[in-house]
Formats: C-alpha cells, sequence, structure tokens
C-alpha cells in the first residue's frame, strides 16, 4: 500500500506544476521560469512529495505549486495551503517581545531572572546573566532542548502535551555552552523563555498576544497558533516523515512538543504580507525595529547575521541581501524572506525530517531565486 501511494506521488510530481499569477504580475509562461524549474526540481530529483512558492513585489503576486499534497490520492499541492512553520514561529515570538519593550514593561538587557524567577538555573545555567536581548539573539548559551530530544522520542506520542517549562528542564539538565553574550549559537531553549517571559508579563499565553498583537490587526486568515490542536486548518497539504520504511503521515501531531520556539501554521501568503508589514515599520516603532535589525556573523560560509529573531542573509544578485527565517516542523520545512525594496518570498516542501541534502538546497534556490 505504502509503495503504491509513493508511485502516485511521484507520477502526479512528475507531471504536475502549477503557476496562479495576479493581475499585474509576469505570466505562467513569461515570468520565474527559473523558480518553476527549481520548483519542478525539488518534487522529482529531490524526493519532496510537494513544494509550493509565493513572490509578491510591486507587480502582484506569483504563486506556483509543483507535486502532491497527499501521496495516498496524489491530490495536487495548493498554493494556498497552510503548514506548520517550525521556527518561522520566532519572528512572531520576537516582534511581541519588542513591543512589550517598546511599551516599557521589558527591557532588552534585564535578567530573564527579573520575569521568570528561579526558571533557569543548573549546571551553570543561570537567569540572572541571561538577558532578555541573549535570548532572541541566540547568544545565551543555553543548550538547545533539540540537541536533547530526538524527532523519534517525539514521534513515540505525537499528540502528548509538552510544558514549555518541562522543555526548558530538560535542557537544563545539561551544562551552558558559553558565557552569556560571548558568541552565537541558535538554541529552541532560548525562545520557550520568551514565550514564558510573554505570558508573565501580559498574563495571557504567547499564542493570545499573536493573535491580538499580529494576526488579527494584518488580517493573516491562514496564521494560527493552534495550541494542543493536533490538526491544521484546510486546505492543507500532508506532512511526512522519511523512515527506513518509506514516508509516515505525520500531519497530525500536538504542536506543544515545538511550543513558542516553533509551533504556529500559516500560509505563504501570509508570511509574505507578515515579513512586508515587519520590515516596513507596521509592527514595531523605529527604535525596537532597528534593535531587531541588528544582526551579528552566525559564523560559517553563508555570510549570515541574526538580529533579535530575525535573519539576513546575502543574495547572489545584489549587494544587498534579505531579511528572513528558516523553519522546520515535524512534517515541514519552509523558509520566508524580504528586501527592504519590497519584495517578498516564501518557500515549503511538505517533507521533514528525510530530506535530501538537495532538497535543502533547492528549497534555499528557490527563495533566493524568487527575491532576486
Amino acid at each position: 500500500m505504502l509503495r503504491r501511494a509513493m508511485a502516485v506521488g511521484a507520477a502526479a510530481a512528475l507531471a504536475m506544476t502549477a503557476v496562479v499569477s495576479s493581475a499585474g504580475t509576469a505570466g505562467a509562461g513569461t515570468g520565474h521560469a527559473e523558480l518553476r524549474e527549481v520548483m519542478r526540481r525539488l518534487t522529482t530529483e529531490d524526493g519532496a512529495p510537494g513544494a509550493l512558492a509565493e513572490v509578491r513585489d510591486r507587480r502582484g503576486r506569483t504563486a506556483i505549486a509543483s507535486g502532491v499534497a497527499d501521496v495516498r490520492t496524489g491530490a495536487p499541492m495548493d498554493p494556498r495551503s497552510r503548514f506548520r512553520i517550525g521556527s518561522l514561529t520566532k519572528p512572531f515570538v520576537a516582534t511581541v517581545v519588542l513591543q512589550l519593550v517598546g511599551e516599557g514593561r521589558v527591557v532588552l538587557d534585564e535578567p530573564i531572572e527579573r520575569h521568570l524567577p528561579g526558571v533557569v538555573r543548573g549546571n551553570g545555567n543561570d537567569g540572572r546573566e541571561i538577558t532578555v536581548r541573549h535570548l532572541l539573539q541566540h547568544t545565551s548559551g543555553l543548550p538547545d532542548v533539540l540537541d536533547h530530544r530526538t524527532p523519534q522520542e517525539f514521534l513515540r506520542d505525537p499528540l502528548r502535551h509538552w510544558e514549555p517549562r518541562e522543555l526548558v528542564d530538560i535542557a537544563l539538565q545539561h551544562p551552558r555552552l558559553f558565557e552569556p553574550g560571548r558568541r552565537w549559537d541558535y538554541s529552541n531553549t532560548n525562545y520557550l523563555l520568551a514565550g514564558m517571559l510573554v505570558e508573565s508579563v501580559t498574563g495571557r499565553p504567547y499564542g493570545e498576544e499573536i493573535e491580538r498583537r499580529i494576526i488579527e490587526p494584518l488580517g493573516l486568515h491562514g496564521t494560527s497558533v493552534p495550541g494542543d490542536d493536533p490538526g491544521i486548518p484546510a486546505p492543507h497539504p500532508r506532512g511526512y516523515v522519511r523512515t527506513p520504511d518509506g514516508l509516515l503521515d505525520l500531519t497530525h501531531l500536538n504542536p506543544t512538543l515545538a511550543g513558542s520556539s516553533g509551533g504556529m501554521i500559516s500560509s505563504a501568503a501570509d508570511l509574505n504580507r507578515f515579513f512586508g508589514a515587519l520590515l516596513h515599520g507596521r509592527l514595531l516603532r523605529p527604535a525596537q525595529r532597528r534593535q531587531m535589525m541588528t544582526a551579528m556573523p552566525t559564523g560559517g560560509s553563508s555570510g549570515a547575521r541574526y538580529g533579535l529573531g530575525l535573519q539576513w542573509r546575502p543574495l547572489p544578485c545584489s549587494d544587498d541581501g534579505f531579511w528572513g527565517h528558516g523553519g522546520d516542523m515535524l512534517g515541514f520545512t519552509a523558509l520566508a524572506g524580504a528586501t527592504t525594496s519590497g519584495r517578498r518570498a516564501s518557500v515549503m516542501a511538505n517533507l521533514n525530517p528525510g530530506g535530501t541534502q538537495a532538497q535543502k538546497d533547492d528549497l534555499t534556490k528557490a527563495l533566493t531565486t524568487a527575491l532576486c
């Protein structure tokens, strides 16, 4: 049955690449030829069941879908799909924290201990030395909970509820990686604590604050913070994990396993709207926007820099580059970004983990191609 389903999906992937363009945008026959080719490659040679992209600029929007949303039925990928966005949740959380900074309710360089007394303790991890800025910029030195919990452990009971403090405590059983502020090292633990900070300051869960401060004002109708709800609102593709026995459908899971570090759902259109609003001053005051976009090198050869919940990466076609983030969640992997000139793009594939290096490279290629 599994082999047959995969064969149906592969055949549909080979056959179908859909392009939807709004008025004023280059049509399917004339524009985005290179992007369409990368999307085709993602769902054929690279092995992803399906993929989608949306590009927006001053001329309008173009949405491209390739492959299948469901390997069992062969249903095509819908470019309007909603999907789990993983760590693309972090820019939303950082925006709420920076709004609280702008309101004078949080200070970036105050210790997290002031809002979460006694929470960060043990093995050299100390909330009296770690500031809010350290959390948002991944310079806290806190170990990453995902370094100590594998996807296979979450797969044993994907509907289980996880408390954020429970996940933080797993990380704090391990020594701190370095003195706070010394260097950059990505840790999901930082954003679990940032979500707890939002609740401590406002008295409401981080998800309610994201809905009140971002989702509702921007009209992001495909975006949600699902809490314990294991489903994804329609239309949505199935989310797959590659195992030694083939593709495992993991569409339904409890998003609290990621919480404020990666539990949200959105669409390519909404991500583009969010990043456009963020970069152009609709969500943050000028001082907090400057803080968010004050970035430090992340190391490696990519030239990437990380601000406060926002990453800058160079573009092959420009000296400027773009701001955005990536997101991995069981079943899905996504990237989104925007240039300061107003061009925005988001891409997604419905396979994670288990995607090939070629899939990862081509998702990045799709995003940079769209932004160029």
